[in-house]
Order: C-alpha cells, then structure tokens, then sequence
C-alpha cells in the first residue's frame, strides 16, 4: 500500500459490521478516502453519516476529529490559538501553542469531520479551502504546518434547514467528492431500530411507519429520522412497564376486586384494557418522541401535536392483528400474544392495511386495574 493510501477493504469491511445497509454509500465513501480524496457527505439528519466516518475511520487505523459546524467556529478555533496565561509571561511562541482540531487532524494523519459545513463562517471555509488545495496551512508565530499523508477532510451538510446556513463555494465541491446520503428503506430502518432498542416487531414496524409517513405529510416541511422511531419504541416499553407496575399495585393493595367476575370475564377485560393500556403508552411515546423532531409547515393551522397523533393513529395495523401488548414491546404478558403478529419479521408489513380511525378509547391505569386483574 502507498504511503498515504487508506485500507479500502479494511474500512468498507469495519463500516459493513457497524451499519445496516448502505452497501453503496460504504463502498463509496471509503473508495473516495481510500483514493486520497475529501468527501461532502450531503443528507439529511439521522441518516448515520457519523456512524459511517466512526468505522471507516476504525477501519483505517486513524483518528476521526469531529468539528460541530455553526457561526461561531472561527479561524482560530478551527486551527487553534497561542495560550493567554503563558503568552502574558512567556510572550508569542511555539511551545504555548494550542492545537486546534484541524491541526489535530492534520498532523496525527486522521479524519477531519466537518458537521454542517453551510453553517461554518466564509472566513473559515477559506481555510479549509487553502488546506483542501496545498494540505498545509500557515499559523502565525508558529509556522508552516503540513498535513500528514493519512490525513483527509470529510464535511456534512444538511441540504433541508436554510435556517442559519449560507451557500458552498464552488471552489470546495471542486477539490471534494459529493455523496448524497438519503433515508433508507423500510425494511433496514426496521433492522435499525430493531438493534437499537430491542423492541417487539410489531411496535418496531409501527414505530417505522409512523416515521415514515411524517416525512410525506403535507402539513410537514421537515420529518423525523430513524432516531425518531428508536425513540418511540424505548419510550413506549418503559412506559407500559410503568403502568402495568401500578395497576398491578393498586391491585394488590384493594384485595384484586375482579376476581369475583369469573375467569373468562376477567379476561376478556385484561385484553380490552391492555389494549387500550398500549395505546395509550403508545401514543404518548409518539407525542414525546416525535413531536419536537417534526417541522410544520409554514401556512398550517394543526399543532405538531396533532399531527403526530394523526400519524400514529392512522400507523395502526388492524386491531385483530396485534394485542395491546404487542404494540407496545412488552413481550412476558399472558395470554396475549396470540394475534395476528407473531412470527412477523422486522422487515414485514402486516397483513392488512392501516385501519384511518382512531384505536379503542384512551383508558387511564386506573379505569384499567380491575378488568386488567385475572380471576382466582
């Protein structure tokens, strides 16, 4: 291997095992850095660009240095700065020179990960362009610094929020290779999530579409990404968890009141209300997980909370397809998990089509504790 040249087999090999997917945008990427070039990664948020850097940078054997992008990184941040107390003392010198993350990168022959490059400053840009092109850079009273063979700069932007962000330079997709990085299919968001939290498939799956539809909602500028559905899924578990605890509790502390009501009687009330019980949990995992990650569209007179509840509610697969307990993770309950969902992979639809009514009524823990008791 030529001195300089990045492992491509070992870096694509490092980002196969850390990511679902994206057997393109791997390949890709690591042909790029392997090849001695930078790389604009152009995608929106949660699309696992940094995931990607992090096991091709493994891969490789180098540092990555991550640099959050905004208004306020300037020239001397970047690259670095001479230490106030000891130039006071010592005066301007070598020796009380601070690194900056860009000289970091560049003489430790590592990655420089640039996130939100059309938020960076032009003054900034300039010298990233000068290091793009001469790979060296100039630091006054300190000199010449060179960049080792190993090192590459790899920037991301997101090409959806204009808030805050200004044009690229022509200059620097000249001396870069552009990769647009997109969402990905329904199928590895499933697997994603599914590894992530350690959700039921059915939760997984309806988390995922719920998802997706906030991306093609027309009163939705911005969607949510995958994290959005990893989320919702962890949220929702806990949260079921939680309220199954205190019905259980209160149960236990009012004598188990429905036992009385005979054995099929008390469970025909256990699965209406862990039923109702999941909906709950996970509609409010959905309002906590999603709603701060949507943008409404500008014009649009539904709150982001109404919205998501519309999602949600239109995300379910048919009632007598998946149980209350299904539908929200908890897979150790009794007697109910005998729907229409098991046996159903990640990456598969259920079998009928989302019913556009709203689930059974919403039923406090409370209102749930007695029919939820079974008979003794």
């Amino acid at each position: 291997m030529a001195a300089g040249a990045l492992p491509v087999v070992g870096m694509a090999d490092a980002a196969r095992a850390a990511m679902v997917g994206r057997q393109r945008d791997i390949e890709v990427v690591a042909a790029a850095l392997a090849a001695g070039r930078s790389v604009l990664l152009e995608g929106p948020p949660g699309t696992g660009k940094t995931t990607l850097l992090r096991a091709l940078a493994s891969g490789a054997g180098v540092p990555l240095v991550l640099v959050e992008g905004n208004a306020e990184l300037s020239p001397s941040r970047l690259v670095g700065h001479h230490d106030p107390s000891r130039v006071l003392s010592e005066g301007y010198g070598p020796d009380n020179f601070v690194p900056g993350p860009l000289l970091e990168a560049m003489t430790a022959g590592g990655l420089l990960y640039v996130e939100e490059l059309n938020r960076v400053p032009e003054e900034t840009l300039n010298v990233l362009l000068g290091v793009l092109s001469e790979r060296r850079v100039h630091v006054p009273r300190v000199g010449e610094v060179e960049a080792a063979p190993t090192f590459r700069m790899v920037a991301a932007m997101n090409p959806y929020d204009a808030v805050g962000t200004g044009r690229i330079s022509p200059a620097l997709y000249d001396r870069s290779c552009r990769v647009a990085v997109g969402y990905q299919s329904r199928q590895e968001e499933e697997a994603v999530v599914a590894r992530r939290s350690g959700g039921a498939p059915a939760l997984v799956a309806r988390a995922v579409r719920a998802v997706r539809a906030t991306r093609e909602h027309p009163d939705l500028r911005i969607g949510s990404s995958v994290r959005g559905a990893i989320d919702l899924v962890a949220v929702a578990g806990e949260l079921h968890a939680l309220r199954r605890a205190t019905a259980t509790t209160f149960d236990a502390a009012t004598g188990h009141a429905a036992a009385a009501t005979g054995h099929a009687a008390a469970a025909t009330g256990h699965a209406a209300a862990a039923a109702a019980a999941g909906e709950d949990s996970g509609l409010d995992a959905a309002l906590a997980a999603l709603s701060g990650r949507v943008t409404v569209r500008e014009g649009s007179s539904r709150s982001a909370e109404e919205i998501v509840t519309e999602i949600w509610e239109r995300s379910a697969p048919d009632p007598e397809d998946v149980t209350g307990d299904d539908a929200t993770g908890d897979n150790d309950a009794e007697g109910d998990q005998a729907g229409g969902a098991e046996g159903q992979q990640p990456g598969e639809d259920p079998g009928k089509a989302p019913g556009p009514g709203r689930p059974p009524a919403r039923t406090t823990p409370a209102g749930a504790r007695e029919a939820a008791t079974p008979a003794r």
